[in-house]
């Protein structure tokens, strides 16, 4: 984990930090912490899922890549997951902002994805998806939440029960049961090759 600054950011000033690079941060207790670029893997897993949404009939706009999510924390913190499923409520949210961001006071989304980086269950990266985002998603009240790992090579449906997600692992040609959307027609096999 690599933290950028050590001055306490409001999120606001989170929302409007730019330091002339492409850098990517997530706000931690106020802190800006660099969560490095994606892998092309991750990329395409995201893309891939975005059509299969489209593919349920979910219009584009339910559909968000790089959209923030403010979570509860000591000090301002944002998450920036890589997709969000977007229930028709949080969709209206905040059209026309230059940087969007689900606020506490806003309505959730239906799920939100995250493809984790590469590293051991002893990295930050791990921490961050596996212990932290977990919690802060289930404590916003996000009913669903999928940690996509190709190097794991698994996809974990987290169904929030009792303010915590139950974690349901899904390998190889398994079929992918989201609660959320029953309809869904996907395998582990397909997510972690994205499509190809």
């Amino acid at each position: 984990m690599t933290v950028t600054s050590q001055k306490q950011l409001t999120l606001e000033e989170y929302l409007t930090y730019d330091n002339g690079t492409d850098t990517r941060y997530e706000l931690v207790d106020g802190l800006l912490i660099e969560i490095g670029n994606e892998s092309k893997i991750n990329t395409l897993i995201a893309g891939f899922l975005f059509s299969v949404f489209l593919r349920l009939g979910l219009p584009s706009y339910r559909i968000g890549f790089k959209q923030k999510v403010e979570v509860t924390s000591p000090h301002a913190s944002a998450r920036d997951p890589d997709l969000i499923v977007h229930s028709e409520e949080s969709a209206s949210i905040g059209e026309d902002a230059s940087q969007f961001c689900l606020r506490l006071s806003d309505p959730n989304p239906l799920l939100v994805i995250e493809v984790a980086s590469p590293g051991p269950e002893s990295s930050d990266n791990y921490q961050r998806d596996y212990e932290q985002k977990p919690r802060e998603y289930a404590e916003r009240g996000i009913p669903e939440y999928w940690i996509v790992d190709a190097e794991r090579a698994w996809v974990r449906v987290g169904t929030l029960t009792n303010d915590t997600y139950q974690f349901k692992t899904f390998q190889g040609e398994d079929r992918i049961l989201s609660p959320t959307f029953p309809s869904l027609a996907l395998t582990t096999e397909q997510v972690l090759r994205a499509g190809r």
